[in-house]
């Protein structure tokens, strides 16, 4: 029997909130993500009554049975939370959910994300406490504390084995701006960004200058989904899951900066995985969406899954090749986690979806193949592609 996602679910709805930056909701976390849900649904046109299921990642405190009490849901068929901080679980929800649908634990399956930064603890700063354990107990003591000091230790490795030049990353950062220029949702709308500011802006810490980090914000986004077969009833046009697959490689998890596989966005061995389950190749895909933590993780996670070579990463990471309407490899055309929304990347694969449906601010002609790449460098990381009518 054939083991695969391919084309059996399909994304029938989309919904977000407003976004905020950090400290600046007026709701709720849990109001936000009931806010979301009930919009991803009218979007699909299905009574919020008929979800039966609920996937997130990231440790989100919006609980499903509180959810689904809450929007009156008939019944509770299905709650599930993938492990791991950050965004690398954001497309990995999505295969949960798929994955809940064709087996027939659920049919209407909510993913969703919710983040109030400023009511609760901030993801970007180190920690605030009288003791530390754990890894960070070899870490802390020598000032190696935030995300950005971790994940720039993996970059600027990767950066010297291969002579990438800060220009590579900036170049992603200037493509992000651009594209939230035209998305009146994005929080960076109307604050557009050239090379001069980018190059003037204060370091955070090496290789990353301030606009190549991810913004700090509040809001929710949501996602609905249900098999191709009742997608073809509702209002959108299907837009199918060609595959997801999460996870890492060999002892990617070792602790204390100690994996042997060190400058690595740890998509060595999904990449691999996630093109045989779509049954299609790097140069299929036309349009991506890349989780931009840090720049760095775009660009290392770009190469690991096949659109470039390493070596070749000057001459690659240009800013026109990126561009939505003129580049080879339109990149992250919402304005992505750096300029839209950092909602640990659940806009990304919301705005993957939007491309296939043609409803893009930043739309690419004939996105049939839409990919995503969710949370590099941390583990475990996820992906998954979505394919239109065309790809069935």
């Amino acid at each position: 029997m054939e083991r695969t996602l391919r084309g059996k679910v399909a994304i029938a709805g989309v919904g977000e909130t407003d976004y905020y930056k950090r400290g600046q909701s007026p709701d709720a976390e849990f109001k936000l993500a009931l806010t979301a849900i009930v919009g991803a649904c009218e979007n699909a046109g299905i009574p919020v009554q008929e979800v039966d299921g609920f996937a997130s990642y990231s440790n989100d405190r919006s609980d499903p049975s509180h959810l689904a009490a809450a929007l009156g849901c008939r019944e509770l068929r299905f709650a599930n939370m993938h492990w791991g901080g950050g965004g690398g679980g954001g497309s990995a929800a999505v295969g949960n959910a798929a994955a809940a649908i064709i087996s027939g634990m659920a049919d209407c399956v909510v993913v969703f994300r919710a983040l109030a930064q400023g009511q609760f603890g901030r993801f970007g700063q180190g920690p605030r406490r009288n003791t530390i354990a754990g890894d960070m107990a070899h870490t802390v003591p020598y000032g190696l504390m935030s995300p950005a000091q971790m994940f720039a230790m993996k970059v600027q490795r990767f950066m010297h084995d291969y002579g990438v030049e800060q220009s590579a990353l900036r170049a992603i950062s200037l493509a992000s701006y651009q594209h939230a220029q035209n998305n009146p949702r994005a929080v960076m709308y109307g604050r557009p960004l050239d090379e001069a500011t980018y190059d003037e802006s204060r370091w955070i810490v090496e290789p990353f200058h301030l606009y190549d980090c991810c913004q700090e914000n509040d809001g929710a986004a949501a996602m609905v989904l249900v098999s191709a077969e009742r997608a073809h009833d509702l209002p959108n046009p299907p837009c199918y899951l060609l595959s997801a697959v999460a996870g890492s490689h060999y002892r990617a998890g070792a602790s204390v900066h100690n994996a042997p596989d060190y400058a690595t966005s740890a998509f060595k061995t999904l990449a691999p995985r996630l093109y045989d389950m779509a049954c299609v190749q790097p140069e299929d895909v036309n349009v991506l969406q890349s989780y931009e933590n840090f720049t760095g993780g775009v660009l290392m996670s770009i190469v690991e899954h096949g659109f470039c070579e390493p070596e070749a990463c000057n001459e690659f990471f240009v800013k026109e090749r990126l561009i939505a309407g003129q580049g080879q490899l339109p990149l992250n055309t919402s304005g992505g986690n750096l300029a839209e929304c950092y909602m640990h990347g659940l806009g990304l694969n919301i705005e993957a979806v939007r491309q296939v449906w043609g409803e893009s601010t930043n739309q690419v002609v004939d996105a049939d193949v839409s990919m995503v790449i969710s949370g590099p460098m941390v583990t475990p990381v996820s992906a998954c592609i979505f394919g239109s009518e065309a790809t069935r």
